[in-house]
Parts: C-alpha cells; structure tokens; sequence
C-alpha cells in the first residue's frame, strides 16, 4: 500500500477489486445512456443486485464529464458514484478525466461522504494511456483534497500491477 498525506486528509494506493471494498463509496466509469455494461458492470451488476441499474435507470443517463450517485445494493459500499469519463482517443482527454474526476469528488462532498475508492478511469477497454490516467487523476484527487471538502480518505485501487505502479509513481510525486 501507498499512502500520502495531504494536510489531515489521505491519500491512498492498493491492489484489489472495487467492488468488494468495505468503503462508503466507490466510482465506476459508465456510459453516457447510464448502463453498467460488461466487465465491472456485469460484477456490480450481479453482486450489488439489480436495484442499482433500476436506480441508474431512473435517472436515465449521465452526461460526459459527470457523474451521478446510486446505492451499492448487497456490495459493502453505500454507495456507487458513476462518472462518464472520456473513451476511445477522444479531443480532450485529460480535460474530460479532469472533469469527471472531479464530478465524483463533488458528489461525494455533496453527499458528506468520508471514503471514497476510485479505479483508474478508462484505461481498460476505452484505451485511456494509463500514465496519462494517473496523472490527471491524482493531480485532480489532491487539488480537491487541498480544499474544504468532507473527504478525508481516497483510495486509488488498481487491480495489478499494470495500473498500480504508474498511480504510485505520482502519488509518490506529491
């Protein structure tokens, strides 16, 4: 584990699954028509229950660079921020993980959260260069912890080594 102080506030790396995470609330990077989708979305899917895609589909969609709050269903967290960040080559890519970081940031504070866990946006199927995703992410996680918010503990998670060792490399920076 990784672990960097940002006045009281924490800022954290480990290697795991998101969504088995004890943790108040996670993030997911979805779609702009608000559907969980395969991979992580199929885990959440069918460990979290179906309530979380009804509540997605009540609210219907979530725009790019935003984000948007469900329960976590049966999982351990309370619950799950959703973020649209950028996928496939888009213009503007770090200006798009930058906004849809710090969207899920905002909500969480928005909703007095403590915790929160974020997974490396985009860098699996939406080809989002993994440097690149640990950079702005971190940049973005510290700039708001700098600020008056109820966040007192984000914790990156990587799933390997892959997308562990670029995060600690600039959390490690700070």
């Amino acid at each position: 584990m990784v672990e960097q102080r940002i006045g009281d506030k924490t800022i954290q790396l480990v290697k795991g699954d998101i969504t088995d995470m004890e943790i108040e609330a996670f993030a997911f990077d979805i779609t702009k028509d608000a559907k969980l989708g395969s991979g992580y979305g199929s885990a959440i899917s069918v460990r979290g229950g179906k309530v979380i895609q009804q509540e997605l589909d009540a609210i219907g969609n979530c725009p790019k660079g935003t984000a948007i709050i469900t329960s976590a269903g049966k999982l351990k967290a309370r619950h799950i921020i959703h973020l649209n960040g950028p996928k496939f080559f888009e213009k503007d890519t770090e200006g798009k993980l930058r906004r849809a970081t710090a969207a899920a940031l905002r909500l969480a504070n928005d909703h007095q959260l403590r915790s929160l866990a974020l997974p490396p946006v985009g860098t699996g199927l939406y080809q989002v260069p993994l440097d690149l995703c640990a950079r702005v992410m971190v940049e973005t996680v510290a700039e708001h912890l700098r600020g008056t918010t109820s966040l007192e503990r984000v914790v990156f998670v990587a799933l390997d080594t892959r997308e562990y060792l670029p995060f600690q490399l600039h959390i490690e920076k700070r």
